[in-house]
């Protein structure tokens, strides 16, 4: 909350607001989401780190700039794609695994 307050205090000195910014914010919104989740089921779902490694490594693409090897940007996406991969893999398994209990009650 802490960190949240402090970036949005610094926006606001600054008054302006660039997209690494809304990347930096969006991530401290997923980890605040994860914990309400924690304190609600006593759980964490997998997609939600999944997530927030997603829009920490776009947000390190954007920081980088043009000035970076090309070979890193190629490792940094094909792990953004890996994790997007990921997350449809266990959308997809949950899923079925939700239809496959229903058959099972039938």
């Amino acid at each position: 909350m802490f960190a949240t307050c402090q970036e949005i205090w610094i926006l606001i000195e600054l008054r302006r607001v660039e997209l690494a910014d809304l990347l930096l914010l969006f991530i401290y919104t997923e980890v605040l989401g994860m914990i309400g989740v924690f304190y609600k089921s006593s759980r964490i779902p997998i997609t939600l780190p999944l997530f927030i490694a997603i829009t920490a490594l776009s947000r390190m693409i954007i920081l980088q700039g043009k000035d970076s090897d090309p070979e890193n940007l190629l490792y940094e996406s094909g792990a953004i794609l890996l994790l997007a991969l990921a997350c449809l893999v266990i959308r997809h398994r949950s899923i079925r695994g939700i239809f496959a209990e229903t058959d099972k009650n039938d």
